[in-house]
């Protein structure tokens, strides 16, 4: 589905940041697919150190699965939503001439971008989300059988309810101009 069929608001890039909410309660409605392919393409899209990508996405829809990781996630319920997708380091695909540490930092870095673009997608999509990223990563490798690190969860559903945006400090707090 091309992005032709949403308004200039849904797809303008400070809306939809301005929009994006963390969402602990989903509605338990599935996701269409092609709005899940459209998020997954969106991570695709997502800048990477040299362009290799250094991540990978696993895409949980076993149920028994995502029970299992709201364990390994500080029982976090949320974790069991229509779209769960783990974001896990590959600091193998990182072909640059670097150390083990270095590409270590790259693929965490590839993988936490793609989650964000992914949740910006969701946003487009009129879906909301909540970034996990306090998980027990041994557990989760162990659930989802593989041997790469996870750095987050992203969970994405319908939300049950629009929340209002949160007191943000003040850009003055944030922001140090050198020079």
């Amino acid at each position: 589905m091309a992005l032709s069929c949403f308004s200039s608001k849904d797809t303008d890039i400070f809306d939809v940041m301005s929009r994006r909410r963390s969402t602990r309660k989903f509605d338990p409605k599935p996701i269409e697919e092609w709005k899940t392919e459209k998020i997954l393409a969106t991570a695709d899209t997502a800048p990477t150190a040299g362009n290799f990508q250094g991540f990978e996405i696993f895409h949980v829809k076993d149920e028994k699965i995502k029970e299992k990781l709201v364990k390994a996630v500080n029982n976090q319920p949320y974790v069991n939503s229509s779209l769960v997708l783990v974001y896990c380091k590959n600091p193998s695909r990182v072909k640059l001439d670097f150390p083990a540490t270095t590409l270590k930092k790259f693929a965490i870095q590839d993988a936490t971008l793609a989650a964000a673009y992914s949740q910006l997608a969701a946003t487009v999509l009129s879906l909301s989300s909540i970034w996990i990223g306090m998980i027990n990563e041994k557990k989760v490798v162990q659930i989802i059988g593989t041997k790469l690190v996870p750095s987050s969860i992203l969970c994405i559903g319908y939300p049950t309810q629009q929340k209002l945006s949160k007191p943000r400090k003040n850009l003055a707090e944030l922001i140090h101009v050198l020079g």
